[in-house]
This record gives structure tokens, sequence and C-alpha cells, in this order.
């Protein structure tokens, strides 16, 4: 599924990973992104969504990818399955077939399934860090032998979490993710990229119970919960020209949140 840029336009290229529903965090910044003179292309994995909660929403990817049409993006959703390895660079190669070079890579992806240390099964953990940590590192490898754009223009952004109670092996696989993403900061020096990672805290985007949302909305100052919206404004800064002096960063906008 792809929508070509017109001619006349001269705009950069994000690739956002995990964006298979529309109330998601990923849509959310798909869209801000759209709405501030980007192409978007982005990833989705339509059977991650069927086994959990929320379920599968039917269209998504066609919908996203006419809202951002209708927001002055070319876009192109390529459906992949992270826990494969070969998946990122053949992601990479769709993407730039089909839009050409990606200045910033946003990871919004996750694979996050609840268990604690007495309940996680090893193939559920292994799942957990070949989705979180290891598709992470083969996207941003695959980006950085990749990005042939102006020094100082380049982005990456990936989207974390310090939860751990409960959810052992998303939150362990979010702190490898972490020190992944902000090596590229280092090691991408000499490309002109910067790399942060930011915690948006809980964002309900269907999958909390209204007991939850009580207790998060008393447990933050402003009294109301975050957004996809409030995640999608702080990573629009960082892909600025604007933001360009935040890099090396682990950001928490998260309303404060106790």
């Amino acid at each position: 599924m792809t929508n070509p840029r017109p001619a006349e336009a001269a705009r950069p290229l994000a690739l956002i990973t995990g964006v298979g529903r529309g109330a998601g965090i990923g849509a959310g910044i798909a869209r801000s992104l759209a709405s501030s003179g980007w192409d978007v292309a982005f990833t989705y994995w339509t059977p991650y969504d069927r086994r959990m909660a929320w379920g599968a929403e039917e269209g998504a990817p066609e919908s996203i990818a006419a809202d951002l049409a209708a927001r002055g993006a070319a876009t192109a959703a390529v459906e992949a399955d992270l826990a494969d390895p070969a998946a990122p660079a053949r992601v990479l190669d769709e993407v730039e077939g089909r839009l050409g070079m990606v200045t910033a890579l946003v990871l919004s992806h996750c694979e996050s399934v609840d268990s604690g240390l007495l309940d996680t099964t090893v193939d559920s953990f292994d799942r957990h860090f070949a989705v979180n940590a290891r598709a992470s590192w083969l996207l941003i490898r695959e980006y950085g032998r990749r990005f042939t754009g102006p020094h100082g223009t380049g982005r990456i952004v990936a989207l974390t979490s310090d939860h751990t109670v409960g959810n052992l092996p998303y939150g362990a696989s979010k702190g490898a993710l972490d020190r992944i993403t902000l090596a590229a900061a280092h090691e991408f020096a000499s490309l002109g990229v910067t790399a942060n990672v930011v915690n948006p805290g809980p964002v309900d985007t269907g999958w909390m119970t209204d007991e939850l949302r009580d207790e998060v909305r008393a447990a933050t100052p402003l009294g109301r919960l975050g957004t996809p919206q409030d995640a999608a404004h702080l990573v629009d800064f960082l892909l600025s020209p604007q933001g360009q002096w935040i890099n090396g960063q682990l950001l928490h906008s998260d309303g404060g949140v106790a």
C-alpha cells in the first residue's frame, strides 16, 4: 500500500514502527508528523493485535494511510513480524524502494504480554527480547548503514517504559532498548544523527480498565490520562531542526505521574 508524494513537494521521510491501530501512540505520531510536513512510512503486524485483549482493528492500515495522505504525506505501509531477524532489512528495502531514504526512525512497536518473575515462560521472554530489543537494534543498524542525509538532519527516537512489576519481559526488554538507542547518539556521531528515548508513561490506547484509569488520573498532577498526541508533540519536536541539540537522552514525558 503506497500513496506517492506529489512531484512538487519535497518532504523528509519518517519510518514509524508499530502503527497497527488508529488509537495507538504510533498512529498519533504518524498523524502529527504528516501535519508537520513529513512523509510517513509505517509498519504494522495484525496478528499481534488479534491475540491481545483489544483485538485487531480491521482496515486500520488503509484508514491510517488515507488520513496521512489527506495531511499531504506520501505514505507506505509495510506488514512485518519484527520477531523475524530478516524483517528490519526487508522493511528498509521496501520503504526505500517506494519513498526513498529514511530521514527519521521512530520505534513505537512492542511485544507486551503481562507476566511476572514466576509465570513468564521462556518462549514469551525470548519473543519480548526479539521484538523489543533485537528488532530495534537491527532497525537502527540498517538505518545507520543507509543514512546519507545532510549532517545533523538524521533522527532516531524510541518509545520506552519503566514498567517491570507484573510485566517483567516487557520492562526488561525495554531497558535493553534504551541502551541500544542511546548508543546510537555516539556511534552515529559521524553521520550527524541524534538518538533519544521517550518514556510517555501510561497512555490509554484501549488497554486500561476503568479502575486503572481512575488510579492513573489520581496519581497525575494534571488529573488526566496521557494521550497519543502528548507523546506525538515531543517526538515531533525531537525530529525538528529545533530539537537537534537534544541528543543521547531518556526523556520522561508522562505528566509527572507518581
